[in-house]
C-alpha cells in the first residue's frame, strides 16, 4: 500500500509546483500590464483636464503667452533619445540579448536625466528673464504643466532604476525581467507623447484655442 501511494502520489507533485510557479508568474505579468494601463488612464485624464484649463483660460483678454524657452525643442529631443533607448532595449529583451538591453536601459535613462536637467535649466531661464512674474497665468501654467510631467519623469525613474538593478545582476533575459523591461518602454513612451502635446501646447498662440479644444474633443 505504501508502494502504491508512493508511486501515484510523490511523481506529479514537484511537476505541480512547477505548473503552480509558472502560472503565477503568468498571472502577475498581465496584471502588471493591466495595472500600468489602468494608471496610464489616470494620468492621461489628468492631463486632459490641464489642458482644457489651459485651453479655457487663453480665451480670457487678459491673457498673455509667457516666455517660450527656446531650450524646451533641445529637451524634447532629448526625451525622443531617452524613449528610444527603452524602445531600443525592449526590442533587445525580445531577442534574449542581455547586453542589448543593458546598453539600451544606460541610453535610455542617460537621456531622460539630462532632459530633467534641461528643464530645471528653462525653469532658472524663465525666472532670470526681467520682469519675470509668477503671478502671471502662462507663466504659472508653465511651471505646473512642466513640474507635473517632471514628476512622472522622476516616478519612472525608480521603475527604471529597479529594472536596470535587476538587468545588471542577470546572465540572461528570463521572462519577469522582460516584462519589466517592457512595461518600461510603454511608460517611456506615454511620457514622450504627453510631452509632445503638452509641448505643442506651451507653444500654441490664442489662435489654436479651438484646435486646441476640438483635439480634446470638446469642439
Amino acid at each position: 500500500m505504501d508502494l502504491l501511494r508512493q508511486i501515484t502520489e510523490k511523481p506529479w507533485l514537484p511537476q505541480d509546483a512547477v505548473e503552480r510557479l509558472h502560472a503565477e508568474r503568468a498571472i502577475a505579468a498581465p496584471a502588471a500590464k493591466i495595472g500600468l494601463r489602468f494608471f496610464l488612464a489616470v494620468v492621461s485624464v489628468l492631463f486632459l483636464l490641464l489642458i482644457i484649463a489651459y485651453a479655457e483660460r487663453m480665451r480670457f483678454e487678459a491673457w498673455r503667452p509667457g516666455p517660450q524657452p527656446v531650450l524646451l525643442w533641445l529637451n524634447t529631443a532629448l526625451l525622443i533619445l531617452g524613449s528610444v533607448g527603452l524602445q531600443w532595449a525592449r526590442v533587445a529583451a525580445n531577442r534574449r540579448q542581455i547586453d542589448g538591453v543593458r546598453k539600451g536601459l544606460m541610453i535610455g535613462g542617460f537621456f531622460t536625466l539630462a532632459f530633467l536637467a534641461g528643464q530645471i535649466a528653462a525653469w532658472r531661464q524663465l525666472s532670470g528673464i526681467p520682469f519675470f512674474n509668477m503671478a502671471s497665468p502662462a507663466i504659472a501654467f508653465f511651471y505646473l504643466i512642466t513640474a507635473l510631467h517632471g514628476v512622472h519623469i522622476v516616478g519612472g525613474l525608480v521603475a527604471w532604476g529597479r529594472a536596470t538593478a535587476r538587468v545588471w545582476r542577470a546572465s540572461a533575459v528570463a521572462r519577469p525581467l522582460q516584462g519589466s523591461v517592457d512595461l518600461c518602454a510603454l511608460y517611456w513612451h506615454f511620457l514622450l507623447l504627453v510631452w509632445l502635446v503638452l509641448f505643442g501646447l506651451l507653444f500654441s498662440g490664442n489662435g489654436n484655442i479651438d484646435l486646441l479644444l476640438a483635439l480634446c474633443g470638446f469642439r
